[in-house]
C-alpha cells in the first residue's frame, strides 16, 4: 500500500535489461514541496530512475506510486496527468515549431476539446486556444522569452533552450517537476540563474522537485536533502552537509578511501 501523503512513493524499484541490473531495490518518497537532489557518478542509473518514474521503463520488480495511486500499467502521458512533468538530459524541444507551441503543446492535457470542435472552429475551441496562448505567454515572462515567442525553438541560444524546456514541463501544471541534468552544457553565469530560477519556480508554483544533477555546487546549495546513486544502488542520502561528508560518497565519486584522497 502507498504512502497517501506523498506525490511519490517508489518501493523497491528493480528493472534489469538482460543479466544487466540497472537498478536495485531504490526506495523514494517525495512529499509535496520537497527539492530533492539524485546524485551518483556517470552510469549510477540515476536516468533509468527517471524513465521508470515517468512510465518509460516499466520496473522489472517494485512498484511506483503517484499520489497514491500505482502506476504500473500506465503510460508516459497518463503519469503526466496524474502531476509529473520532467526535462531531459539531451534536450528534447519540437525544434521546428515556435517557442509559443512548444509551451502551448506542454498544456495541451488541461485544454479539452473535440476533433469536431477543432475542424468547426466552435467557441469551445476559440476558448481552449486562447486559454492555452494566455498561459503560455505568461510562463515564457517567467523565463524571460516572451520577446522570442514567435522564434523557432532550434533558433534560441542553447540555455534558453534549456530554460523553454522547463517552462514546457511547467505549463502541464505538475506537482513533482522532474529534472535532468538542467545545468549540463551551461557556463558558470548560466549555472547561476538557473539556480535562482529553479528556486524561484519553486516557490510560485508550490510544487515539488527532484533534480538529477552533475554540477554539485548547484546540487549542494539548491537541495534539501540529497540521494546518491552508484552502480543502481542507493549508498547514502541525507543533508547536503551530511552526504558532502560522507565517506562512501566520497569514494564512490573519487575512486578511492577518503583518508587515501586526503577529504
Amino acid at each position: 500500500m502507498a504512502n497517501g501523503n506523498a506525490l511519490l512513493d517508489a518501493r523497491d524499484v528493480t528493472i534489469r535489461f538482460g543479466g544487466l541490473t540497472a537498478v536495485s531495490h531504490f526506495n523514494l518518497g517525495i512529499q509535496p514541496h520537497e527539492l530533492v537532489g539524485l546524485i551518483g557518478p556517470n552510469g549510477a542509473g540515476k536516468t533509468t530512475i527517471f524513465n521508470m518514474l515517468t512510465g518509460v521503463y516499466k520496473p522489472t520488480e517494485g512498484e511506483i506510486f503517484v499520489g497514491g495511486v500505482s502506476t504500473h500499467d500506465f503510460k508516459p502521458y497518463q503519469i503526466t496527468a496524474l502531476g509529473v512533468a520532467r526535462t531531459f538530459q539531451n534536450i528534447r524541444l519540437f525544434k521546428e515549431l515556435s517557442v509559443l507551441d512548444n509551451v502551448k503543446i506542454g498544456g495541451h492535457i488541461h485544454y479539452k476539446y473535440s476533433a469536431a470542435a477543432a475542424v468547426l472552429k466552435t467557441n469551445r475551441f476559440h476558448d481552449a486556444e486562447e486559454a492555452a496562448e494566455h498561459d503560455a505567454i505568461e510562463l515564457l515572462k517567467i523565463f524571460g522569452l516572451e520577446d522570442r515567442a514567435d522564434y523557432y525553438a532550434k533558433n534560441l541560444p542553447y540555455g534558453d533552450q534549456r530554460r523553454l524546456e522547463i517552462a514546457r514541463a511547467l505549463s502541464a501544471q505538475p506537482k513533482l517537476l522532474l529534472l535532468d541534468e538542467p545545468a549540463a552544457g551551461l557556463n558558470d553565469r548560466e549555472t547561476r540563474d538557473l539556480l535562482q530560477t529553479i528556486r524561484d519556480i519553486h516557490q510560485r508554483f508550490d510544487i515539488a522537485i527532484l533534480v538529477i544533477e552533475h554540477n554539485m555546487e548547484l546540487v549542494m546549495e539548491l537541495c534539501e536533502r540529497i540521494i546518491v546513486l552508484n552502480f543502481g544502488k542507493t549508498i547514502a542520502q541525507g543533508t547536503p552537509a551530511e552526504v558532502r561528508a560522507n565517506p562512501v560518497v566520497i569514494e564512490a565519486y573519487l575512486g578511492e578511501p577518503a583518508e587515501a584522497a586526503g577529504i
